[in-house]
């Protein structure tokens, strides 16, 4: 069987821990599998790209990636390792979890995104562990902070959804309330759409600042690119939540 591409990474693109020998022949290992004598290695602390056998990069082959994962898969099921010894057994597990997280991490364009982000030490506010934490704790909403430009826009529509609930507690209905909201929701929509663009031209230029052939950005020119990219995904999901806050309303 033709060895799958991560299970040749190059030791040089690996955490010294990943290129140590072979448990079992004392070759020096590859990622998942020893080159030499094919048996399954111990999980190293490896991101999910590298897991892959790709570059920090964001413009992914998903074509690629997929390829990959089902031949990782057929490797890595437990079931191949039924017979072997007990840390064989388990790593196989250990291994077949972990490459089941890293491609659905990694085959969503979005979940991509955020994951580098974190990986670069960046967390989204919606995603805050402590901001949620502290809301199941107190009872009180997260705080969301509207983006500039949508502040008229958002409080224009908040008049009209509250209307709107209130015209339903009386059983009234005001069609011209509803072409506004219909409007307002096709405006949201346009802007979710037009943000995921903005959010891939930022993808190109992070992957563009990773190319040693080219100058190379500086870490502060980075930084940057991650502190875009960042906006563009809160306002994203903030425009997510109100067209959210739309649908509920209108079928409320």
């Amino acid at each position: 069987m033709t060895e799958s591409k991560s299970s040749l990474i190059m030791p040089g693109h690996l955490p010294e821990e990943a290129t140590s020998s072979c448990w079992s022949c004392g070759t020096m290992r590859a990622v998942h599998f020893c080159s030499s004598c094919g048996k399954v290695q111990p999980p190293v602390p490896v991101d999910y790209f590298t897991f892959f056998g790709f570059p920090r990069k964001l413009n992914l082959d998903t074509a690629a990636l997929e390829k990959e994962f089902y031949a990782l898969s057929r490797k890595l099921h437990p079931d191949v390792f039924g017979q072997a010894e007990t840390r064989e057994r388990t790593w196989s597990l250990e291994q077949s979890s972990r490459l089941n997280d890293a491609y659905r991490t990694l085959k969503d364009p979005i979940k991509r995104t955020e994951y580098l982000l974190r990986l670069e030490g960046v967390e989204l506010d919606e995603q805050s562990k402590q901001a949620t934490e502290k809301a199941r704790t107190t009872g009180e909403l997260k705080k969301q902070v509207v983006p500039p430009d949508l502040l008229e826009e958002v409080f224009e529509l908040n008049m009209h959804l509250e209307e709107l609930r209130e015209q339903k507690t009386r059983n009234e209905d005001d069609p011209a309330l509803l072409e506004e909201i219909g409007k307002a929701k096709l405006s949201l929509e346009a802007k979710y759409d037009a943000l995921f663009n903005q959010l891939k031209t930022e993808w190109d230029q992070w992957d563009k600042s990773l190319d040693s052939g080219t100058a190379g950005a500086s870490a502060a020119d980075r930084r940057k690119i991650l502190d875009r990219m960042t906006d563009v995904l809160n306002r994203r999901n903030y425009v997510r939540n109100l067209v959210r806050d739309v649908n509920e309303a209108l079928e409320n």
